[in-house]
């Protein structure tokens, strides 16, 4: 993923570092480092910068689109999804992505401090 700025977004620093890629028929493992000048830290929050959960999501749909060539395909619905411990920046998390079928991808946040995200993305049918 490349750091592209759109013309009305101020934001240039959105993705993090893959550190380690590892993909295997129906699973991707992606090691990341989460950078501290992060554009999202800014003002989340000013003392304790967090990575917000739209973000955590917004990254599991893309590397899903990227990884399982669903690039075409729109996002039908997500589900389970759970938030349980925070990201904070300089942390290396692992992305894990399994496809589940061919429209469905559960993806899942982890670090040495535990299970940080999961969900399962939902795909529309083509």
């Amino acid at each position: 993923m490349t750091n592209v700025a759109h013309v009305n977004n101020d934001l240039v620093n959105v993705w993090p570092e893959v550190l380690i890629e590892h993909i295997e028929d129906s699973q991707v493992e992606l090691q990341l480092y989460i950078p501290t000048d992060l554009d999202y830290f800014n003002g989340h929050f000013p003392k304790a910068p967090i990575l917000a959960g739209v973000v955590q999501l917004h990254w599991a749909v893309e590397y899903s689109k990227q990884k399982f060539s669903l690039a075409e395909r729109e996002i039908k619905n997500i589900e389970v999804l759970k938030f349980q411990v925070v990201i904070i920046p300089g942390q290396k998390l692992n992305l894990t992505l399994t496809k589940k079928s061919p429209n469905k991808i559960l993806f899942s946040y982890t670090s040495e401090k535990g299970q940080h995200a999961s969900g399962r993305i939902v795909f529309e049918d083509i």
